[in-house]
């Protein structure tokens, strides 16, 4: 079977991908003329045919046998059957004497049969137009019923419309039917049924591209074909008039009909029917260049074209497009964002090999166009399943910030825009990168939600209606996938995983996670994970403000000496479920960490559902020694010093966990050394730790450090890293004298 390409039909724009659709379903329902057994693909952005023509003959299919179908709203003003419409196309179809016209007449008389029934002799109003479709879909011959399901659908709640064909066939006071039939008697003689004018240049162009010279014909293109819709600056002078070649006008609307619009009961709604329109969502206005929040407001909808490489039969490209599944776990996707989730997790019909996205939004003026925004290959993205987890808070999240909410704060539009951002940039490449920022995003979303804390918990609404509810109880999956082996991640995690119990506001013990000191948040365990409500009025605990992350870190250990001290504790009764290595410990006290990605990160990961069971080390990420390079996200290396500084060493050995002091002595919490080395005052913390130190049994090898400034504020903030067993008598190593054993001799 030949293979002809036709670079004439591309996936962009609408119109060219249309047209090969067109080409394909005319050319295999013809069983006369044509070739019911025809295939087609793409490959390389070009459509291909399989079919028994060659380039000749499938001109001549078109230019001699091809019948139209009739296409006609007469629902609609401006269609040609009212006085005031322009009816010279109508008319002389309804006059010709063609045999490739035959089905079209009778369309017409059939529509003119079911206005007369109506009386109608203008453009009817909203009752009368529903009891007019319904007469249409009732009475109108059988070849026109595949423009009919395409145009609309009706349901119980009234007739429903596709955004491909506008309003039942028009686009505002562009009437897609009439000017179907303007194009259709410019290259058919509807006298004889020959090819008329310019109509074999303007098929080889249309089908086959190319630069040769082809004579314009003025009409508009509407929506499909933004190129040629004129106007200001689309031409060499100040502005020029829509232009279009009849052929892609006729094939495209004539591919649209596989394109069948139904009403169908789903299970997971509660509603009688709802429309379903193959692969069209609600616009996202996230992941193209022009991206605006405004765009879900004014656009149509969005719809995702399919591509596919192995040659398909017009039966089987039927059922897919009959069908057009997009699923997201369980239930349909609804917007772009999700659909792009269901193409990654292969929630879309077998075969497809990518999507082409478009956009219907306003563009020209008040005008339509069908914008081509992104492509999507369809692969498996085993790392986008984690996003089923923030399902049910991003679904609320939307619906209280998306662009229909009123009174939305522009930070918290803003976040949502974000997340919805990264989400697709996962969708498009799954490395743990692309995780790690949507981590971050997710974790700037609920910082932003705590800023807003009064529209967040709906505290000001009549009545209170809670917006959003914090995000939390992640999976360690997550953990896992953003891991990029990074300083900055081992570290968030660490600090993002510290807890401990102290004493609750009812005066029994309460764990305190770090995320407590992060945003108002409440504490809600369940069997193996934290959860989290907001904490209204919140508590004292909240300590994170913007600014240097290094007083951030500062003001949350200094809280939490304090809180140690409320509940009794003479030591820190912190654990953690993830430790710091010593080797990214230091690279933090030298300043070689990124702080603001790490201050991000921790926002990120302390969104995870941190396992309240005893601590463990995590033995597969600190794979660095001391003293070797730590790799960077940008693959550079950071050349950690081979030891802490003896500050940090001796102020560290003052605020041991338990656990990490193994059978050393116990040495008592002094909030003043801490106190003193984040004020940059680290001789004065270092005298203080080495008589506590003393005081405790212990022999420091040094009387005082002379370190101020921000060295010294750098080394009470890495006081909050835990540690381990081995890294915490390491320390203890650099700053201790050995420990002897007093013998005597028998």
């Amino acid at each position: 079977m030949p293979i002809l390409p036709l670079p004439g039909c591309a996936p962009i724009p609408l119109a060219h991908y249309l047209k090969a659709l067109g080409v394909l379903r005319l050319v295999a329902e013809d069983r006369e003329h044509g070739d019911p057994a025809a295939t087609g693909r793409w490959e390389r952005d070009v459509f291909l045919l399989h079919s028994r023509f060659e380039r000749q003959g499938l001109l001549d299919f078109f230019l001699h046998q091809y019948q139209p179908t009739p296409i006609l709203a007469p629902w609609n003003g401006g269609s040609g059957f009212y006085p005031k419409d322009n009816t010279h196309a109508l008319s002389a179809i309804e006059a010709s004497q063609a045999d490739r016209l035959v089905q079209y007449r009778a369309a017409i008389t059939a529509a003119r049969g079911v206005l007369a029934q109506r009386a109608l002799k203008d453009k009817p109003g909203p009752g009368a137009k529903e009891d007019l479709l319904r007469a249409c879909r009732n009475q109108l011959p059988d070849a026109a019923l595949a423009w009919l399901d395409a145009a609309f659908v009706l349901t119980a709640e009234g007739a429903k419309y596709p955004p491909l064909l506008g309003t039942g066939g028009n686009d505002g006071r562009l009437e897609f039917t009439n000017n179907f039939m303007q194009r259709l008697v410019k290259v058919v003689d509807p006298t004889t049924g020959a090819p008329a004018g310019a109509a074999a240049d303007w098929l080889c162009a249309a089908l086959f591209g190319g630069s040769q010279a082809v004579p314009s014909h003025a009409g508009p293109a509407g929506q499909f074909l933004p190129g040629a819709a004129g106007g200001a600056n689309t031409t060499r002078g100040f502005a020029s008039d829509s232009a279009v070649n009849p052929w892609d006008y006729l094939l495209m609307l004539e591919g649209a009909l596989l394109f069948a619009v139904a009403a169908v009961r789903r299970l997971e709604g509660t509603e009688p029917g709802a429309l379903a329109y193959p692969f069209c969502v609600r616009q996202s206005g996230v992941g193209y260049g022009s991206a605006s929040a405004a765009d879900e407001q004014s656009a149509r909808a969005e719809i995702w074209l399919p591509l596919w490489h192995q040659p398909s039969g017009l039966a089987e490209l039927a059922a897919v497009f009959s069908e057009g599944r997009a699923q997201v776990g369980a239930r349909a996707a609804r917007h772009g964002v999700d659909f792009a989730r269901a193409v990654v997790s292969l929630g879309v019909d077998r075969g497809i090999a990518a999507f082409q996205r478009m956009g219907f939004q306003v563009r020209n003026g008040l005008a339509y166009f069908a914008t081509p925004l992104d492509r999507l290959e369809v692969r498996r993205n085993a790392r986008a399943d984690l996003l089923g987890e923030t399902d049910l808070w991003l679904d609320r999240f939307r619906r209280a910030a998306g662009p229909n909410a009123k009174q939305v704060p522009a930070a918290v539009s803003r976040a949502l825009h974000q997340v919805e951002s990264r989400i697709l940039e996962l969708c498009k490449e799954g490395r743990p990168a692309r995780v790690q920022t949507l981590l971050v995003a997710l974790g700037q979303a609920e910082r932003t939600l705590a800023r807003s804390f009064a529209w967040t918990t709906g505290r000001n609404d009549k009545p209170p209606a809670q917006k959003c509810a914090p995000l939390s109880a992640l999976s360690a999956r997550w953990l896992h996938a953003a891991d990029d082996g990074s300083p900055e991640f081992r570290l968030a995690a660490a600090l993002s995983s510290v807890s401990g119990v102290y004493q609750g506001r009812n005066g029994r013990p309460a764990v305190i996670p770090l995320r407590q000191h992060l945003e108002p948040v409440a504490l809600r365990p369940s069997q193996d994970h934290y959860g989290f409500a907001w904490d209204d009025p919140p508590s004292s605990d909240v300590v994170w403000h913007e600014g240097d992350f290094v007083d951030v870190l500062n003001a949350i250990f200094a809280r939490r000496l304090i809180r140690a001290a409320q509940a009794g504790h003479t030591t820190l009764p912190d654990s953690a479920q993830h430790l710091a290595p010593l080797a990214d410990v230091v690279a933090f006290l030298q300043g070689l960490t990124d702080d603001d990605r790490l201050a991000g990160l921790v926002w990120g990961l302390c969104l995870l559902g941190w396992p309240g069971e005893a601590r463990r080390e995590r033995t597969a990420a600190p794979s660095v020694r001391l003293g070797a390079p730590a790799a960077t996200e940008t693959g550079e290396s950071i050349c950690a010093p081979a030891v802490p500084s003896v500050l940090f060493s001796l102020l560290r050995l003052t605020f041991p966990r338990p656990g990490e002091r193994g059978e050393g002595p116990e040495v008592p919490a002094n909030p003043m050394i801490h106190r003193q080395a984040s004020a940059g005052h680290g001789l004065e913390a270092s005298r203080l730790a080495i008589r506590r130190l003393r005081g405790s049994g212990l022999s420091p090898a040094l009387g005082a450090v002379t370190v101020t400034g921000e060295v010294a504020r750098r080394a009470a903030a890495a006081l909050l890293f835990p540690l381990s067993c081995r890294d915490f008598a390491r320390l203890a190593d650099l700053v201790l004298k050995p420990q002897t054993e007093n013998r005597t001799n028998a």
